[in-house]
């Protein structure tokens, strides 16, 4: 399994603008897609000083998995203008993780 990181910021003022185009637009996007291996996506937001942070980790079966959702540039960041409109910055290039050990806990 791999994990896609990709982070932005944005000002609080801007925070419930963007978060709302991740939700409405860009995940509900990404899932119409149906891309094959791909498993789930968490947004995660957080408050940094003057700033609002945002995660998202995409979680894919394997790199071709990745490869089929931005194509053989898997790594550029896929933000589409209307999220960008509202955020301060953002990653560039989304980092990928190899899964070595994810433990469901039971209860």
């Amino acid at each position: 399994m791999i994990c896609r990181l990709w982070r932005g910021w944005t000002t609080p003022d801007n925070a419930e603008a963007y978060e709302k185009v991740v939700r409405g637009e860009v995940i509900p996007g990404i899932e119409a897609r149906r891309i094959p291996g791909f498993l789930h996506i968490d947004l995660m937001r957080r408050a940094d000083g003057d700033e609002v942070e945002f995660q998202t980790l995409m979680w894919f079966e394997s790199l071709a998995a990745i490869r089929a959702f931005m194509g053989e540039d898997y790594a550029v960041s896929h933000v589409p203008a209307a999220a960008q409109a509202v955020l301060s910055r953002f990653d560039q290039r989304a980092a990928h993780f190899e899964v070595i050990d994810r433990r469901a806990q039971d209860g």
